[in-house]
């Protein structure tokens, strides 16, 4: 029994020293981290990010989704850039991340900075650039990013399978998941706002919600009988390829148009569902759907800066890679 209390004690410590010190990491980063390096860095970003955005709109919610699923393996650290090699697998091949777009912009991006200002700029703060110049090229909120961000030197697959929220979570989880890297459950409703863009598959929900809810052969009860019935219309057993609209009639607009969707028990994903079951998250839900997401744009914009500082390397940590790609 004293053990047991013991190792508690030792490992809420140690829970608090990881805490500190990526709040120290992310008091390092800076606005305007590169004006005297590498005047051009933002600028050059954004007019990278506005070639591709312009000709291909639905590149928006990847790089979103690319800056998320970065972050929440290790920190924003681009571990999710780098390749596989001989030795390891890195993030890219787990299997929540195979269905990841976007890589190209990235790799444009840097290889223009490589040419004005070699080995300065991070990949880890273009990704984080790239993708709030995408959300605020598609209507979306314009933050200002504080910079300064290092580049990891590590990617495993195994982590990435662990550390990213499942699209069938229930609140419980999701709210640890988001805890376990400094986010609280504001963030976490606001964070999960992005589903107003993008699309997913029927892959992701025809056995889990559709057709075998449980492992008992019916549909999740969570679900609107009549949405549900559309989403069978499309989605039949062991489909794995038909896209699907993850904010239907309004994935291309990033609006609150999401959350009126959740209200409505119209969330695709369990884990949208599951909003509805805690007071805060429902709160927030029902909010931005009766008063048409009146603070959804400044609160995502709040959240994304906070997301943007999880478990960054600074200083002398970590290096800055010459291809996004592959460690120096």
């Amino acid at each position: 029994m004293a053990f047991q209390k013991l190792f508690s004690v030792l490992l809420l410590q140690l829970l608090l020293l990881v805490l500190v010190l990526d709040c120290a990491n992310a008091s390092a980063l800076k606005l305007g981290f590169y004006s005297k390096t590498c005047p051009r860095a933002e600028a050059v970003v954004t007019k990278t990010t506005s070639n591709f955005i312009s000709r291909s709109p639905s590149l928006a919610p990847a790089l979103l989704r690319l800056h998320f699923h970065d972050c929440f393996v290790r920190g924003c650290d681009a571990s999710v850039l780098l390749n596989s090699t001989k030795i390891n697998q890195a993030e890219k091949v787990s299997i929540p991340n195979l269905s990841l777009r976007g890589f190209q912009v990235i790799d444009a991006a840097k290889s223009a900075l490589e040419k004005i200002c070699p080995g300065v700029v991070s990949c880890a703060d273009i990704l984080t650039l790239v993708a709030r110049d995408a959300v605020s090229m598609i209507n979306g909120p314009y933050w200002e990013v504080p910079t300064g961000r290092r580049d990891g030197k590590v990617s495993n697959a195994s982590e990435a399978g662990t550390d990213l929220p499942s699209p069938y979570a229930n609140i419980t989880q999701l709210k640890a998941n988001f805890a376990s890297k400094g986010l609280n459950v504001k963030d976490l409703v606001v964070l999960s706002g992005a589903h107003t863009i993008g699309i997913s598959h029927c892959s992701v929900i025809s056995t889990r919600r559709l057709y075998n809810f449980a492992g008992k052969g019916g549909t999740d009860p969570k679900l609107d009988r009549h949405y549900a019935a559309n989403l069978k219309k499309k989605c039949k057993p062991w489909d794995n390829e038909t896209i699907l609209e993850m904010d239907p009639g309004s994935f291309k607009s990033f609006d609150e148009h999401y959350y009126t969707g959740v209200a409505k028990r119209r969330g695709l994903f369990q884990s949208d569902a599951s909003l509805l079951d805690d007071v805060k998250t429902k709160a927030y839900v029902e909010f931005q759907a009766i008063f048409h997401g009146a603070t959804f744009a400044q609160d995502f914009a709040a959240s994304m800066v906070k997301m943007g500082q999880i478990g960054v390397l600074t200083g002398k940590a970590g290096e800055i890679r010459k291809h996004c790609a592959l460690v120096n």
